[in-house]
């Protein structure tokens, strides 16, 4: 039997002699069904056409990114802090050279994951660093492979290490999380924010979507509530989920100038 990752989401489901029926995760409207239907791999086939590459962001934050990219493309960042070295996000592949590198950087301490869609193989990425991973328990019902690393956390905020805290924004899904990280930016603070605030193309801006595939937004309220959550942070810059999304400065401003866009045109009446 063999662990099976859909190759739409890169979500992996329980050790079976076949394949699902289905993938929850894409049946959902936040997230889709190919038109030619729902395909499968495993870790192994994954790994013979796959690699990972790896960036610097900043002195303590590294990137992770699947080439040729695999399923949703997402990027994992691993944060480094006095206290704990932290995975934010994750993604499907976990390969031996990508071991190895997290190895001589400290290993992990802790994995935090932004929203389902990038809970990927979250279970093997932590039983490979004997390290718990955190979700929001307001997200549960998408796990598709239970497991005791997984601890649920709830409320609006958790402190994984100091000066790192958990922000659950909701929006894109109930128990949307970001990681705010003071001492980001020289000092000066930075958001992780994987998909619960979208870096965009032009990455003076951002924006918030129900479902960034279907293109279904949120409403006014909850833009604005996440934006005045945001508020009471201090940040500089936003690292999104995908290579080279990151507003390198100036973050503050752009999530409020964007969340103001955002509510303006909802409530613009259109001939």
């Amino acid at each position: 039997m063999a662990i099976h990752i859909c190759s739409t989401c890169g979500t992996s489901f329980p050790d079976t002699s076949s394949p699902p029926p289905d993938c929850p995760i894409c049946e959902d409207e936040r997230q889709y069904v190919p038109a030619a239907g729902q395909l499968w791999t495993t870790p192994e086939k994954l790994g013979s056409a796959h690699v990972n590459a790896w960036g610097q962001l900043e002195a303590e934050l590294f990137e992770i990114h699947t080439h040729p990219r695999f399923a949703i493309g997402q990027r994992a960042l691993l944060l480094r802090t006095p206290q704990k070295n932290i995975l934010w996000d994750c993604i499907s592949l976990l390969d031996e050279a990508t071991e190895a590198l997290i190895l001589q950087l400290g290993g992990l301490d802790a994995i935090a994951i932004s929203h389902p869609h990038y809970y990927t193989c979250m279970q093997d990425w932590a039983h490979r660093f004997d390290c718990p991973v955190y979700l929001h328990a307001a997200d549960s019902e998408w796990i598709m492979r239970p497991d005791p690393s997984l601890h649920l956390w709830q409320g609006e905020t958790l402190e994984i290490a100091q000066g790192t805290t958990l922000l659950r924004l909701g929006g894109h899904f109930p128990g949307g999380t970001v990681l705010h990280w003071a001492n980001g930016a020289e000092g000066r603070g930075a958001i992780l924010s994987g998909d619960i605030v979208q870096v965009a193309p032009d990455v003076s801006r951002v924006s918030f979507l129900w479902s960034y595939p279907n293109m279904m937004p949120l409403s006014a309220n909850t833009v604005r509530r996440i934006a005045d959550t945001l508020a009471s942070r201090k940040y500089d810059r936003i690292y999104g989920a995908f290579p080279g999304r990151q507003v390198m400065s100036d973050a503050a401003s752009a999530v409020a100038r964007s969340a103001g866009r955002y509510i303006e045109l909802l409530n613009r009446d259109q001939a």
